[in-house]
């Protein structure tokens, strides 16, 4: 698979907007300011082509992109308090409505920012991808941020942190590319299913 072969699609603010699943999707999902742009951006090998925002909550739409033939979806980041009840409605309203329109969601890669312990948010998300059976894979955002100490004693917490999972766990970073092509291999896996 070609990962520079990618454009930006189509944005989509409210479910009844998202267009038929006709083609496996790979989603990406995390907490507001969890760095899932500069994970796309790094996974296409683009600057910009996600946008990066130092705002935290600025993604308010479902973002579909085509990588070489294949969708790629990101999903506003959850979790962020400075949004009014009424936009965190809508939030609620357009994941659930994309989760449950039946569509081929071949793998989420989860993020979580790896200087902190996975929040209530990150928990619930979790457990809902175990419920729903949606394979899923965890990458550990912002891994460069860490010092050496630091980066060995959150690798362990994490893994007691998620009950010793079963499925990957992925260090990642932007800024060095540690863990892109793992996480590339286990996405051209999954859609190979």
């Amino acid at each position: 698979m070609n990962f520079n072969k990618a454009e930006f699609d189509k944005a989509f603010g409210i479910s009844q907007q998202l267009p038929m699943s006709d083609k496996p999707e790979i989603t990406f999902a995390g907490r507001s300011n969890v760095g899932k742009s500069s994970l796309l951006n790094k996974l296409f090998n683009r600057k910009n082509l996600a946008r990066v925002s130092s705002v935290p909550g600025k993604t308010v739409t479902i973002n579909f992109y085509n990588v070489d033939n294949q969708r790629f979806v990101d999903l506003p980041g959850y979790g962020y308090a400075k949004i009014s009840k009424q936009e965190r409605d809508r939030f609620g309203e357009l994941m659930e409505g994309y989760f449950q329109s039946g569509r081929q969601i071949n793998l989420v890669v989860q993020l979580i920012d790896m200087r902190h312990k996975p929040t209530a948010d990150d928990y619930s998300m979790i457990s809902f991808l175990e419920q729903m059976r949606i394979p899923f894979i965890v990458v550990l955002t912002k891994a460069d941020k860490l010092k050496k100490k630091e980066y060995a004693l959150r690798e362990q917490s994490v893994i007691t942190e998620l009950n010793n999972p079963e499925y990957p766990v992925i260090p990642f970073s932007s800024v060095t590319g540690q863990g892109v092509d793992e996480i590339k291999k286990l996405i051209e896996k999954a859609l190979e299913m």
